[in-house]
């Protein structure tokens, strides 16, 4: 058997929005030999392409109503067919229980890599952009702050927040993330599966995250340190 030195993973990666976990798989891609597969761009690139399963995926998008379980299982499954010789890290999917238990009839998870960064950190993060609606001047009271609060530096007009930057709208979403995943990460948990790395900062959690990648395959990229 020619394949019996090559260690194929099957990983999940989870984290509320604003967690990092898009620079974070970026980073696992980087470092290590996985298929990145995130169902957000496979929902996109099927409807962009208008096959089957794009079209029915985007009547319900149209609605605002979410993807049922049946149809982004289908969607998932489907192009896990095309990654069979490779390790691949599933992000977005699955969202819920029955998700997973489809995709466990099929593929052995290995890991989960779940991210934990206190909700009041992502609020922050996430409700700290202003923007001068006439120019489109952004500014973070974090990073780039006006020199007066709420004020635009150049004409003195009020800044605004983004609907989406609103504490408000960020507080429904994280609830809405909580909910829909702690079941996903109970039935994880329960398989002995779920490996949760906790911090306040992608820099923080990184180390910890590749540390533990490391027992389970090689890193492919060329510089043996550290740097993000």
């Amino acid at each position: 058997m020619g394949s019996a030195g090559r260690v194929l993973l099957r990983a999940v990666i989870m984290g509320p929005p604003g967690s990092g976990k898009g620079t974070v798989s970026s980073r696992i891609i980087k470092h290590f030999n996985l298929k990145h597969l995130s169902s957000g761009d496979l929902l996109r690139d099927n409807m962009n392409k208008g096959t089957e399963i794009g079209v029915l995926a985007k009547t319900f998008i149209d609605q605002g109503k979410l993807i049922p379980d049946d149809v982004m299982t289908r969607l998932a499954l489907h192009e896990l067919k095309n990654l069979a010789q490779y390790s691949w890290l599933l992000d977005g999917f699955p969202r819920t229980v029955p998700q997973a238990e489809a995709l466990d009839k099929v593929h052995q998870i290995d890991t989960v890599i779940d991210l934990n960064v206190p909700f009041e950190i992502i609020k922050q993060r996430l409700t700290s952009r202003w923007i001068h609606p006439s120019s489109g001047r952004v500014y973070n009271t974090e990073f780039n702050p006006p020199k007066k609060i709420g004020i635009d530096d150049i004409t003195g007009e009020p800044l605004i927040q983004r609907e989406d930057d609103k504490p408000e709208t960020v507080t429904k979403r994280l609830k809405a993330y909580e909910a829909e995943t702690k079941p996903v990460l109970a039935y994880y948990r329960n398989k002995g599966v779920l490996e949760t790395f906790s911090g306040t900062e992608t820099n923080k959690i990184w180390p910890q995250i590749y540390a533990f990648l490391q027992t389970k395959l090689p890193d492919v990229s060329e510089k043996e340190t550290l740097t993000p």
